[in-house]
Formats: structure tokens, sequence, C-alpha cells
């Protein structure tokens, strides 16, 4: 075989594979947005009407699709990276705090969901090095994607309950760094989130951080200002300062706030799957 014909044969082998490894990355990157379009339709709690105890079939389903997804993203898609995992991070939450009871169970739900966004904080270079020069809590308060951040607080703070020691040894103040950032960022992230976070945090751990308890309430109040209608601002400024303050007179003022506003179906129809919660919660509080 001439040696002419051997080369341009070898070029043509080579241009074949590489559209064939072009054409398997196309086929990968429609897959995933496939899967991605099936998780964000299980996920999506505003659609039709909401069924609390339906909804763990459909959260799990779309825990279980986007992890499908994510191998099938190339790595240079980072935007879509990211969103999944922060997706993922929220439903593990929400799965494990709104439905699992199993101790074990919930730590490894939890536990997922930290390292989900963690993988999502990842993604940016400069939080790697400023993580690398400065130390993890510095790259925290640098960091700029809010929904990593502000997931990664609140599953972290979940995960710190199996974990005492890390919780001690400086894994609060992680994630109070978060919650800090995240209202830098954007504190009307999530309906107040992390003005709702921060101020549960402070109402349990105050002494933690170096804070008192009563620096929860300006937290929760702003919760509850920026959205009125996230009745988990109430429960939670019920439950965690009120109760534990033996405000009688504040506590029966949130829970009737809560109990007012379940009758209305707009503002359920707000937040659905917190608001679930939110409810049913404040009707155990006021017995």
């Amino acid at each position: 075989m001439p040696k002419g014909y051997r080369a341009t044969l070898a070029v043509a082998s080579l241009l074949l594979a590489i559209a064939a490894l072009g054409a398997v990355a196309q086929e990968a990157a429609v897959g995933a947005e496939e899967l991605i379009a099936r998780a964000d339709a299980a996920f999506d709690r505003w659609t039709g009407t909401f069924d609390f105890d339906a909804y763990e079939a459909d959260l799990r389903l779309a825990i279980d699709l986007w992890e499908e997804a994510l191998p099938l993203l190339a790595e240079d898609r980072i935007q879509s990276r990211s969103r999944v995992l922060n997706s993922l991070s929220q439903a593990l939450f929400e799965l494990a705090d709104g439905y699992v009871i199993d101790r074990g169970d919930r730590e490894t739900l939890f536990e997922r969901g930290k390292d989900a966004a963690l993988a999502s904080l990842e993604l940016d270079p400069a939080f790697v090095e400023t993580r690398e020069a400065d130390g993890f809590r510095a790259a925290l308060l640098a960091a700029n994607d809010i929904a990593a951040i502000f997931w990664y607080g609140n599953t972290l703070g979940q995960w710190l309950n199996y974990h005492q020691w890390t919780a001690v040894m400086g894994g609060v103040k992680d994630v109070y760094a978060s919650f800090q950032r995240s209202i830098e960022l954007d504190e009307t992230f999530d309906a107040g989130g992390p003005h709702r976070a921060m101020g549960s945090l402070l109402a349990q751990a105050y002494f933690t951080v170096g804070r008192r308890r009563e620096d929860a309430v300006a937290h929760f109040e702003r919760a509850i200002e920026i959205d009125p209608t996230h009745l988990e601002s109430y429960v939670n400024y019920a439950e965690h300062y009120a109760k534990a303050e033996k405000d009688q007179v504040l506590l029966d003022e949130l829970l009737t706030t809560v109990l007012t506003l379940a009758e209305d179906r707009a503002v359920v129809a707000a937040h659905p799957f917190y608001n679930a919660r939110a409810i049913e919660r404040a009707r155990r509080l006021a017995r």
C-alpha cells in the first residue's frame, strides 16, 4: 500500500473517530438535558394541586434524575453542573427534613446534600484558590454562588447534629459564615431564607458563635418582612426563640398568625412544601 494512501487512510480514520466522539458527546448532552427537564418537572411543586405526602416520591425521582444527568454533562458546562448540584442539595435537604425518620438515613441524606453544595462551590476556581490560600471559612465568606452557599449552610447545619465534635470544633462557625455570606449576596433569596436560617441558628447556637439569642429576632422579623407568605419564618421564630425564651405572648401571636394565614389558599400555595410543614408544626406547638 502506498505511503500516501496509508497516510490519507489514517487521517480519514482519525476524522471519523473525532466525529464519532462528537456524536457521543452530543448524544450525552441531549440525554442530560432530557433528564434535567424531567427532574425539574418532578421537583415542581407549584403546578397543579400539591399533595405533601405524594410529593415525597416526586422528590426522590428528581434526585435520581439529577444524579443520573450529572455524569453526562461535559466538565466545561459549569453553569449547568452548578444548577444541578444546587438543586440536588436542596432536594436532599427537603427529603431528609420533610419525610425521613430513620436517624442514619437522615444523616446520609444531609451529608449527600452537603457534598453536592460543596462540589458546586468548588466549580469556581476563585473559591478553590481562596481556600488554599486563606482557609475554608475565608473561601465561604468570599463565595459568590448564593444557592450553593445557602444550601451548603443548611445541609451542613443539619449534618452537624450527628457530628457534635465537628460542630464544636468549627462546624457551626462554618454554618454561620455561610449564612453571613448569603445575607450579603442576596437577603431575599428563597423568600428571605438567609435571614430565616440565621435567625434559627442564632436562636439555638448563639453561644457557639459569640452572639446573643436576642440577635435572632431581627433576622426572623426581616425574613417575615421580605416574604410574609413563607410561614416557616413565623414557626421557626416561635419554636426556636419565643418558646425557648418562654415568651408566651409572642409564641401565641406568631402561631395565631400562621394558623390565620393558613386559611388563605393563595398564601399556602406560595410555598407549598414549606407552608404545609409549617402549618402542621404550628398546630402541634399550639396544643
